[in-house]
């Protein structure tokens, strides 16, 4: 019976941006700068899109929730990653590394399949704007968004990451 490789991976060591003490604190205050922009200017498209009436229309409802998943895919990674710049933690576990690139790949498809639909809805409105309110109900947008996120069931639970990092040496073909 031959010896089989028993290396099992727990956590994942961080290179990070820097190792200057000088720029860590330039870094916190950029990401952290950035990602708050970029979730108040989200949450600013969303309350004005459902506070005013007149923006209750299907490229306004794509792009509301484009915003809601633009908020989740920049925090799905940009809060760790604050956290670790002035902590100075290099580490990430085996799990929520996974975790981390399931939800990164599954908020990704998320914005392209918003982008895609509205750029159907745009194609509709230009090229058949007579029959563009009739096409374009709010029955077709809600089918159009949750026909997208079904797919995305395909992304979470066919990831292709978790099949190439799954170590165990029977599936590995180590004898």
């Amino acid at each position: 019976m031959g010896a089989h490789n028993l290396t099992y991976i727990f956590e994942f060591y961080l290179t990070g941006f820097t190792e200057d003490p000088d720029l860590k604190p330039i870094l916190f205050g950029l990401f952290l700068s950035m990602y708050l922009v970029t979730v108040l200017g989200n949450l600013l498209i969303i309350l004005a899109v459902i506070s005013d009436s007149h923006l209750h229309t299907p490229m306004y409802f794509f792009l509301c929730n484009l915003s809601f998943a633009d908020i989740c895919f920049s925090s799905a990674m940009v809060p760790k990653m604050i956290v670790d710049i002035p902590t100075h933690i290099k580490v990430i576990s085996y799990v929520g590394c996974l975790t981390q690139m399931s939800f990164v790949s599954m908020f990704g498809c998320m914005d392209d399949m918003l982008l895609t639909v509205m750029a159907y809805d745009r194609f509709l409105a230009i090229c058949h704007p007579l029959h563009y309110a009739v096409i374009m109900n709010l029955h077709l947008c809600v089918l159009l968004l949750l026909g997208g996120h079904g797919d995305l069931i395909d992304v979470r639970f066919g990831h292709p990451y978790a099949e190439s990092l799954h170590l165990q040496p029977e599936e590995q073909g180590h004898q």
